[in-house]
């Protein structure tokens, strides 16, 4: 039986990777280049698949995104400040071009299908995947399916206490002091006036930083129940938040969810994502397997 061929994009605010791969999760060619406007992006991501035969795609990007297929803006990107990219039909682009069936979510959902497909959160049914770098965003796998409803998971700005000691007054251009307004990268970078990986591994910096993302792992623990919590994006690359933020979140629980995974097996539930830097474009090639399935 020949193996399918499917393509994969993951668009990020800062650069686009596209690749090739196959039904069992295995990319097996990939490009990156800028993220710049469509007018110049696009062309270079149908120039890449023109050649390579592929049978469907998956598209994990930035959003926000319309997912409603009753719309006529589906697979529209919506209200991103992004230059050039508010109101652009991506899906549309992408269908015309090539003539394949399009599979299409969030850059952060995307990366929670990966895990639940072939990483992390393999056979479990349930997962949540933080992306904290430049921004914060959340993909939510529960049930077996990924969530959508009146748009899509918007939990990279929900509120949190501030921190007793923390008089920065957040990053974020819509609400000031959410998650990402506190706990992105930017935020780091102008609060300390260095950026992440500069930062010493003592410093202050990195209690703080796991005061925030612990609280929104606890309330989304509270809220989803998820099987796997998964933290991925530029600064979880500072491997010794993790302990940090596992403290945060017993600490905000206080022992009042009784399930193991929480009591004696934290370290295995709050964790790195199993398909490291790949989550992303994997997640996006598992989206362009089930479009190829649903249109046969």
């Amino acid at each position: 039986m020949t193996e399918m061929r499917i393509g994969a994009i993951e668009a990020g605010g800062t650069k686009f990777v596209c690749g090739i791969g196959n039904e069992h999760g295995v990319i097996e060619d990939s490009v990156r280049f800028p993220t710049e406007t469509p007018e110049t992006t696009i062309p270079k991501v149908i120039e890449y698949f023109a050649d390579k035969g592929v049978e469907a795609i998956g598209i994990g990007t930035f959003g926000p995104i319309n997912l409603d297929r009753s719309s006529p803006q589906y697979g529209y990107i919506t209200t991103t400040p992004k230059p050039g990219w508010a109101g652009f039909n991506f899906v549309g682009a992408i269908t015309q071009a090539l003539q394949v069936p399009v599979g299409w979510d969030t850059d952060v959902n995307a990366a929670a299908y990966g895990e639940a497909r072939w990483g992390a959160a393999q056979g479990l049914g349930s997962c949540i995947y933080y992306t904290i770098g430049t921004g914060v965003g959340v993909g939510i796998y529960a049930e077996g399916k990924l969530v959508h409803g009146l748009v899509h998971p918007e939990a990279g700005h929900v509120l949190v206490r501030r921190h007793p000691e923390d008089k920065f007054q957040g990053r974020c251009p819509y609400h000031g002091d959410c998650l990402e307004g506190m706990a992105a990268g930017p935020a780091l970078e102008d609060r300390w006036k260095m950026k992440g990986h500069e930062i010493p591994v003592d410093h202050p910096a990195w209690e703080m930083e796991a005061y925030y993302i612990g609280q929104a792992v606890s309330n989304m623990i509270l809220t989803i129940s998820p099987k796997k919590v998964i933290l991925g994006g530029g600064v979880m690359q500072q491997g010794h938040l993790f302990p940090l933020i596992r403290e945060e979140v017993r600490r905000n629980l206080n022992g009042y969810v009784q399930a193991e995974a929480l009591l004696d097996g934290i370290d295995e539930y709050i964790v790195p994502p199993g398909l490291g830097q790949l989550a992303g474009l994997t997640g996006a090639l598992a989206l362009g397997i089930d479009a190829l399935q649903s249109a046969r």
